[in-house]
């Protein structure tokens, strides 16, 4: 007896039945007495606690059903031995309505004393349990449902017709020859199939092949019940422990055009079978049963492996593990160390990894299991292609950006739990994209002046490292132990009230009549450091905001590199080497930087090269050192010139901020973009003087 899918025509695992919750009915048909006119004790009967049907057609017992359409294949009625209400059943025979097929009145506990009338009618062919009974009491099995979920030629009644619709008919068939005793509303759950969700799945007599599970529960079970395997969060090792020790023998047989095909081939009429890995092998497997059987007469099962069979062998097969056991590769990586699933697939999957990770390495797959929510519609329904309640994601990422949708969904998704899903949670994730652009451009719009920290600036800025390492080792702890959501909620708190809320407003140069006053570079620098790091705290939430700034970065800097080369006319394909002053905060993007700028070598010095041609990126300094490849004299009579170039430029825009009128009627951005230049001209000032030094020695 197979879990059986009618629309694609293949058997299900136990674990791919979708149980729903229906508004469904129960039908109360007679089930007349066959073998009864009259009862002759009826008032003593009665009087011991039977109930008795009687109308003018004679006796009849009373059986409720949710399956009407199942009448036609019933051999037998089943009352529980110590049903006071049922005894005068005892040994009779009743008639199946409609169907006029007299089938025996059995007995057994299985049967619910308080559930209906006690009566329950028996379809071997059509339910399990009932295949249970039938198998104890010997009972005729009579299938009469087509694989396809139509009507068989062995029912006498409705051949042909779809079983919904045989329901319907049969049910006004039933009324209309009143052997209808009456209908009721009713609750119940019924199984669809996980492949077409519209398809309630029919039990059904079908050859299938099974895989003994007891043993692999009882190697599967420990390990994770001892913590030797975490499952985060660990509620769900008690979903694991229930499905394990209360587990069901897996049919692996799927009637399906693709997958791996079953390795069993038949060599006769009566279909003896032989197991084996190749064609080849099993000739020989048949012929030591029969030395006349030849190729032409194996016929290898035409049924494929359950996907989640070859699924299984995942972590296994991934490191070709079961073609070439013990190779290098598995052993350096099984067991690995994460893995990060939903856990509707805790039975399908996570379970039998597990399972065949102890059968053929004897060892785990993986020591940690993470388990994400499940993300929901607003009614609550698994988002799915056949549903057609899934949003379009490349829409939602041209909406709200990548990062946008990546950080609203996290910060809703507490490891395990269920997110109902809202639009609002990504424009939340894009709103926090903003506010890191709004705090980048305001830092690197200030006017910086090398002047004296203040007071305000040590403050603030001693708070906010403290802040910063309690919030990391805070979110450290978070992430060993996967509360990946909180762990976000930290960098987002931190980043959003104590960053920009509080810190950002300490240390904001002030504006006095109108024009901003420069930050001290002690405290724009630290500034300019706590955002790296932020941006570095985000980037396992949103890798594209914090990437991006960084490759921008790089970007300036091959771009500095190649400058230096136009300006000392160097050619191209000539390699030189970087100089980062006192560290190199782009160091992950060594290859990237070398193989743009052409570079023999990226190295890390205290003080750069007397000879070097230098640049700034942000705060960082690089320099080219160029030895012999310029003229001393030539070069310093060439920076002198910028540098007088340069400082009469800075005197014209001074002249330009200091003029109280331009600063207080022109555009804001207009003056934003003078004082940048006084930035940058700075800058650029001092290094070049800080070059002439160096070349004169």
């Amino acid at each position: 007896m197979v879990n059986w899918d009618p629309k694609a025509l293949t058997a299900l695992s136990t674990e791919e039945v979708i149980y729903k919750e229906e508004q469904s009915h129960l039908f109360h048909l007679k089930y007349y007495v066959a073998d009864l006119e009259v009862l002759d004790n009826l008032e003593a009967l009665e009087a011991e606690g039977n109930i008795i049907h009687k109308d003018e057609k004679g006796y009849y017992a009373v059986v409720a059903t949710t399956r009407p359409e199942t009448i036609m294949g019933d051999t037998a009625m089943c009352i529980n031995p110590k049903d006071p209400k049922n005894q005068w059943l005892k040994g009779r025979k009743v008639i199946v309505p409609l169907v006029n097929r007299v089938i025996p009145v059995i007995e057994d506990r299985y049967v619910d004393i308080e559930f209906g009338t006690g009566c329950l009618k028996v379809t071997p062919a059509h339910d399990t349990n009932d295949y249970m009974l039938g198998k104890t009491h010997n009972l005729e099995t009579i299938d009469i449902f087509n694989a396809d979920g139509t009507i068989s030629e062995q029912s006498p009644l409705y051949v042909g017709m779809d079983r919904m619709d045989c329901r319907k008919q049969i049910a006004k068939d039933l009324q209309e020859a009143g052997l209808m005793e009456k209908i009721e509303d009713y609750v119940n759950k019924v199984g669809y199939s996980e492949r077409n969700p519209d398809t309630a799945i029919e039990p059904r007599l079908s050859l299938q092949w099974f895989l003994k599970m007891k043993h692999f529960a009882d190697i599967a079970l420990p390990p994770v019940m001892n913590d030797e395997l975490k499952f985060y969060p660990a509620k769900y090792k008690n979903t694991y422990k229930n499905w394990l020790e209360n587990i069901q023998d897996w049919c692996i047989s799927r009637q399906l055009w693709w997958g791996h095909r079953i390795p069993a081939y038949y060599y006769n009429e009566n279909d003896d079978y032989v197991v084996a890995e190749t064609r080849e092998e099993a000739l020989k497997l048949a012929q030591q049963k029969d030395p006349k059987i030849t190729d032409a007469d194996l016929r290898q099962d035409e049924d494929a492996l359950d996907t989640w069979f070859s699924s299984w062998l995942w972590p296994i097969s991934l490191f070709d593990g079961i073609n070439n056991p013990g190779n290098e590769e598995i052993k350096y990586y099984y067991p690995t160390s994460d893995l990060v699933t939903g856990p509707d697939i805790i039975f399908f999957w996570v379970a039998r990894m597990i399972m065949a990770g102890y059968e053929y390495i004897g060892n785990m797959p993986f020591k940690n299991v993470y388990f994400t929510g499940i993300v929901r519609d607003k009614l609550g329904r698994k988002m799915s292609k056949s549903l057609g309640n899934s949003p379009d994601p490349i829409e939602l990422i041209e909406k709200f950006g990548a990062d946008g949708v990546r950080m609203g969904m996290m910060l809703s998704a507490p490891a395990g739990n269920d997110i109902l899903f809202d639009e609002a949670l990504c424009e939340q994730g894009r709103n926090f994209n903003n506010k890191i652009w709004n705090a980048f451009r305001l830092v690197k719009g200030w006017k910086v002046a090398d002047i004296e920290q203040s007071e305000t600036g040590k403050i603030a800025t001693a708070w906010f490292e403290a802040k910063l390492r309690q919030t990391n080792a805070e979110v450290d702890d978070l992430f060993k132990k996967y509360r990946i959501s909180e762990a976000l909620m930290a960098v987002y708190k931190l980043f959003w009230d104590e960053f920009s809320s509080w810190y950002l407003e300490m240390v904001k140069p002030a504006y006095i009549n109108g024009e901003a006053q420069p930050i001290d570079k002690a405290t724009y620098d630290k500034t300019l450091e706590f955002f790296e790091i932020l941006l570095k705290m985000l980037h396992p939430f949103m890798p594209f905001i914090t990437l991006a700034a960084q490759i921008e970065s790089v970007k300036q800097i091959v771009s500095g590199v190649r400058m230096v080369r136009s300006s000392k006319n160097i050619a191209p394909k000539e390699q030189l080497e970087l100089q980062t002053v006192g560290s190199n905060n782009f160091e992950t993007f060594n290859s990237i930087i070398a193989k743009m700028a052409n570079l023999s070598a990226i190295n890390v010095v205290a003080e750069k090269d007397a000879t070097a041609s230098a640049f700034m990126v942000g705060t960082d300094e690089f320099a080219v050192p160029l030895g012999n490849m310029i003229d001393v004299e030539a070069e310093i009579a060439k920076m002198e010139a910028q540098l007088q170039h340069l400082e009469g430029f800075l005197a014209g825009v001074k002249k330009k901020l200091s003029n109280e009128r331009f600063v207080a009627n022109a555009p804001e951005a207009v003056v934003a973009l003078e004082r940048k230049k006084q930035s940058d001209s700075e800058e650029k000032i001092a290094a070049l003087k800080e070059s002439i030094a160096a070349l004169k020695g």
